[in-house]
Order: structure tokens, then C-alpha cells, then sequence
């Protein structure tokens, strides 16, 4: 762990405890997940208690304790997906990935992840993978988009 890195993010957001949220999504997003070194060198910089900083780290589902992957993949099973394949999708990110919902591969690749909704039913069944829609994909569609990102 480079806390050097970590130093940089706090003085990056200012460095005051009521940036706290900002700082933990910064290093969320360079790390994939929040590391206990980061988060102890973050309670020791704003002089912030670590219990709180463990309480909003699982509290908002945005941050994660444990490492995840470079990508990823959120599975849409709202009912709009769901009656538009969505099953048949996740059983084709399972065989490409090798990964159900909630795991991660040991390279660090991918993560992949269940969601309720995405908030675009028109275009289901939807898989979102770093942030991009990938939209009305049948199983084989969704293999070669799992592909293009490994």
C-alpha cells in the first residue's frame, strides 16, 4: 500500500474531516476497494475515529472492504429485465466469467454484482460493466461483450 498515494488523495480533497465521503470514493476508485491501511492513515490524517470510518464504509453500497475487480458488471434482474431474459444473461456472465453474483476472480478482472434496477427497462435485459449500458443482450451477445473487456 502506497500511503504516499493516500496522502496525496486527502490533500487532493482538501483534508478536513467533512470530506471524508470524497476522499473514501477517490480511493475507492483508484483501488477498487478500500484498504484497512488507507482507511487507517485516513482516520489518523482527519482525526477521525476508524469505527466511524468503518460505519460508512458499509453503510453505502459504493464502497467495498474487500478487493474487486478492474471491471465491473452489474446484472440487471428488475422485472423489466427479468421477463426479457435477464435470467439466461447472468447464466452466460457465469459461464464466461466463472463468477456468480457477489464474487470476484483471483486476477482481479472482474467482479460481478445483481442489481434491482438500472433504471433503463426499455433497453432490457441491461448489464452495465465500469459504468457503460449494454443493452437487449441475449446470452450470446453478452459473451462477446464480457470478452472485449478482458
Amino acid at each position: 500500500m502506497n500511503l504516499e498515494k493516500i496522502d496525496q488523495i486527502i490533500d487532493r480533497q482538501g483534508g478536513a474531516a467533512s470530506s471524508l465521503i470524497q476522499i473514501l470514493l477517490e480511493i475507492q476508485r483508484e483501488h477498487n476497494w478500500l484498504p484497512g491501511q488507507a482507511l487507517a492513515r485516513v482516520s489518523e490524517r482527519l482525526n477521525v475515529p476508524q469505527s466511524q470510518i468503518q460505519h460508512i464504509a458499509t453503510f453505502y453500497k459504493a464502497f467495498s472492504l474487500v478487493p474487486k475487480g478492474r471491471h465491473q458488471v452489474h446484472i440487471c434482474m428488475g422485472t423489466a429485465c427479468h421477463v426479457r431474459g435477464a435470467g439466461r444473461v447472468l447464466d452466460k456472465v457465469q459461464d464466461v466469467t466463472g463468477l456468480g453474483p457477489g464474487e470476484t476472480d483471483l486476477d482481479l478482472n472482474f467482479s460481478v454484482e445483481t442489481v434491482n434496477c438500472l433504471g433503463c427497462c426499455a433497453l432490457g435485459p441491461v448489464v452495465e460493466i465500469d459504468g457503460k449500458m449494454h443493452g437487449k443482450l441475449s446470452p450470446a451477445e453478452t459473451s462477446n461483450v464480457l470478452k472485449s473487456y478482458e
